[in-house]
């Protein structure tokens, strides 16, 4: 009998790039998800999600302007930034803590391969943070009331900090193995990033765009073509920075291909070209749109009519001019002689004169009967809007209004809130200092008025009375009341309470 033996083949493993990325690959999803999960990271996305909550609701008082609504999605990304930061650093630094470094000596993964398996790690919460900046520029967009575009530039930024940070945080843990380090690093950066120490500059341009983010210091909405943030370039910029650290991260891991040095060398040339562009100064454009804006905003406004009068806003406001007309309409309707018809133009005005680095005050009209409204909407600036109707209903232009300490006031102030549904929230919203009592400050979208403290009380009590009754003696003794000189006195004798016993005095 004759056995056969036959020679069982024996499998050979084959090393390959295609097994090393696969490892890669393995190995970046199990650190990913271990980042996720850990404590300061569960902390930071808690906070993110409560600031988006508590935050976004508020944005320009409800009716907020997109391309104001793109940059509030930038501040929260920051502190999952400095959480990833500290986590992932630490978690490159995990196998010299616990003594294991010389176990990976066993494995496919050189030290190259799992650096940048940490790297890829970090885009985990750059996505997430991509679903919340979404998420809360989609709040604001939904909004019946949202004016604007935003800018997909704009939104990128909060995404590509938490790239930058994270890569940062590897890269710092290839160069320093001390646990200390990152820390460090974070402070500096809250005191460079958050409490304002980064170098500014005193222009729109400059060194400040160097920074990841780039807050701006006016609350004033300003149309999209005149925003003048190079937001294209600065998101260049961050994702050239990005890989420019992270593949510098890779080199410091111990790997030397060419490729990779060529792939350096291009993520560093994208980050400093991107970033000496959006360094440079403002385009002439820009700033002869800006002077357009503000000084002839005619030539650039489309018009509208509604009852009787035209209401003139630069093209991303106008499904608002419904709104302006509602007020005006409240208003009129209130007042006696001729004023109960008058037609008015409602003429959107800014000054765009410095962009976004300074708020600065406009002008009051001397154009008859015209009225000035700003670009944001909601809150006071709705009380604010009917006081610059009523002012211009009583005094005849915006100009006239100029230190009006008169009996005048009262009926202003009464046209401009007893319509509202909480006339005495809005006589406080309308005051500089929030009160109802004593002498204030009245806001406008030009130059502020001046209440008296017995204006102020006759204009509480008034507030108080029926509507209608006091609408009445409004009509009936019209021209007296809007007669220049009358006294707070008389206008409260002819309106039927009590008269204050100080005279019309503003400081």
């Amino acid at each position: 009998m004759t056995a056969v033996m036959e020679e069982t083949p024996v499998a050979v493993r084959t090393e390959g790039p295609r097994r090393t990325w696969s490892a890669v690959v393995a190995l970046a999803l199990f650190e990913a998800r271990r980042l996720l999960l850990r404590v300061p990271m569960l902390l930071a996305f808690a906070l993110y999600v409560a600031w988006i909550v508590w935050r976004t609701p508020k944005l320009g008082n409800g009716h907020p302007a997109l391309q104001d609504a793109d940059r509030a999605t930038q501040s929260g990304p920051l502190l999952i930034g400095f959480a990833v930061l500290l986590c992932v650093n630490q978690a490159v630094l995990r196998s010299r803590r616990r003594d294991t470094e010389r176990h990976f000596t066993v494995l496919v993964l050189e030290p190259w391969g799992r650096t940048t398996a940490h790297l890829l790690s970090v885009v985990a919460p750059a996505l997430l943070v991509t679903v919340g900046v979404l998420a809360q520029f989609g709040w604001s967009a939904v909004k019946s009331d949202a004016v604007g575009s935003g800018s997909p530039a704009e939104l990128l930024v909060g995404p590509l900090t938490v790239l930058l940070f994270g890569a940062i945080g590897v890269l710092l843990a290839r160069l320093l193995t001390s646990g200390f380090a990152a820390p460090l690093l974070l402070v500096l950066f809250f005191f460079l990033f958050v409490a304002g120490a980064f170098p500014a500059g005193d222009g729109e341009r400059g060194l400040r765009w160097l920074a990841p983010i780039i807050g701006e210091n006016s609350s004033t909405a300003l149309p999209s073509d005149l925003m003048g943030r190079p937001a294209a370039w600065h998101a260049l910029y961050l994702l050239g920075l990005a890989l420019t650290v992270a593949l510098v991260a890779v080199l410091a891991g111990g790997s030397r291909s060419w490729a990779l040095r060529g792939a350096v060398a291009a993520a560093l040339a994208l980050a400093v070209t991107a970033g000496a562009v959006q360094t440079a100064a403002l385009p002439a454009k820009t700033i002869a749109a800006r002077e357009a804006a503000t000084h002839t905003p005619e030539r650039v406004q489309t018009c509208v009519r509604r009852d009787g009068s035209t209401y003139c806003a630069f093209p991303e406001w106008m499904p608002r001019t419904a709104t302006w007309a509602g007020v005006v309409d409240h208003v009129r309707s209130l007042a006696g002689g001729t004023a109960h018809r008058q037609p008015l133009l409602v003429r959107q005005r800014i000054d765009a004169t410095y962009g976004l680095t300074s708020d600065a005050a406009i002008l009051p009209s001397t154009t008859p009967h015209q009225v000035t409204v700003g670009t944001g909407w909601g809150g006071p600036r709705v009380p604010e809007f009917a006081a610059a109707v009523s002012s211009v209903l009583v005094a005849g232009d915006e100009k006239a209004t100029d230190g009006m300490c008169d009996g005048r006031m009262v009926t202003v102030m009464w046209l401009a809130l007893s319509w509202l549904p909480d006339p005495m929230q809005s006589l406080r919203d309308v005051r500089l200092d929030d009160s109802v009592t004593g002498s204030a400050i009245v806001l406008s979208p030009t130059d502020p008025m001046q209440m008296t403290a017995g204006q102020t009380d006759v204009v509480r009590e008034l507030l108080g009375k029926p509507r209608d009754a006091v609408s009445a003696r409004m009509k009936a003794h019209w021209t007296e009341l809007t007669a220049p000189k009358v006294t707070s006195a008389r206008a409260a004798q002819l309106l039927g309470v009590a008269a204050p016993k100080e005279a019309d005095k503003c400081g």
